[in-house]
């Protein structure tokens, strides 16, 4: 039985602890016990917090990972729960490569909402992908300060066609043109072709590994989620019907145990009100509790 001290410290944590908390981490313990799998939410509540620089994906989040990832039995595998607006490139690079460290490709990211550009490329780096009929993922194109890297690219060749066939459209391009720095051409050119080359690596040795025809599904992910030009805009929400018909490993929440989907769900829901009654703006967290926890000042 606990000491005094024990008792004392149990107390604190007791009183530290919210009823957002608890029933959060109840029913994350819950769905890891169902699994039997590991078990850790990615949380951002951008959508509550859209102008927090830390709902992003950043580098910060690593401390999350390495906090819940401790102590792990990584040979139960992983199962990530993710919503996000994405962010960071470099980041989201690191936590992947991270995240197969420890799991390998026996990664299962489950997407209850939304997880977008970044967000995406994470949901991509994982064996298979479990949505809902509600959830989404989104385009992968890079953005700079939410200008979009391949729209820019797009600008700058209509710029070069219509300067060439009519020299009097110079100094309207001069003033469109000239808000970007001189390296901004060659920025999104390297921004592009480093976020396909890590989203094709993902899909070749994890979702599509060994797979004979994976070199025809990974160009018909790439075509979609890739193109500016396919989806129009960075904030377009791409349907899990959609993400099956381009060739992604989707697996339906609908399609399984009902009671699998109703703990992704009410985990899902448990995050949504901790993010509505708090100033948390992200959450990592695993089955056991261990979590990481942002607020905003």
């Amino acid at each position: 039985m606990p000491n005094w001290n024990e008792v004392l410290i149990e107390l604190k944590k007791e009183a530290e602890e919210s009823p957002t908390d608890r029933i959060r981490r109840k029913y994350l313990k819950r769905l890891s016990k169902k699994t039997k799998r590991n078990t850790i939410a990615y949380y951002s509540g951008w959508l509550q917090k859209p102008n927090q620089p830390s709902v992003a994906v950043n580098d910060s989040d690593m401390n999350g990972f390495m906090t819940v990832i401790h102590q792990m039995d990584k040979s139960k595998g992983l199962d990530l729960l993710l919503h996000t607006p994405g962010g960071d490139l470099a980041a989201t690079e690191s936590i992947v490569e991270y995240l197969r460290k420890m799991f390998g490709t026996d990664i299962r990211v489950i997407v209850p909402h939304l997880a977008m550009s970044a967000g995406t490329m994470i949901a991509c780096s994982g064996k298979e992908i479990l949505m809902g009929k509600h959830s989404n993922l989104g385009p992968i194109d890079p953005q700079f300060r939410g200008i979009s890297a391949e729209g820019v690219l797009e600008e700058f060749e209509r710029a070069k066609r219509e300067v060439k066939a009519d020299q009097s459209t110079i100094p309207v391009w001069q003033v469109i043109l000239s808000k970007y720095h001189p390296t901004f051409i060659g920025d999104c050119e390297k921004a592009i072709r480093w976020s396909k080359e890590l989203a094709k690596k993902w899909l070749e040795t994890g979702m599509f590994q060994g797979q004979a025809d994976a070199q025809n599904k990974i160009d018909s992910v790439m075509k979609m989620l890739a193109s500016h030009q396919e989806t129009s805009s960075h904030a377009r929400h791409i349907s899990a019907e959609k993400c099956k018909e381009i060739g992604l490993n989707v697996k339906m929440l609908e399609d399984g145990d009902k009671g699998f989907q109703d703990l992704i769900l009410t985990v899902h829901h448990a995050f949504f009100h901790t993010f509505a009654s708090s100033n948390v703006t992200k959450i990592i967290e695993n089955h056991n509790g261990r979590a990481m926890v942002i607020y905003h000042a």
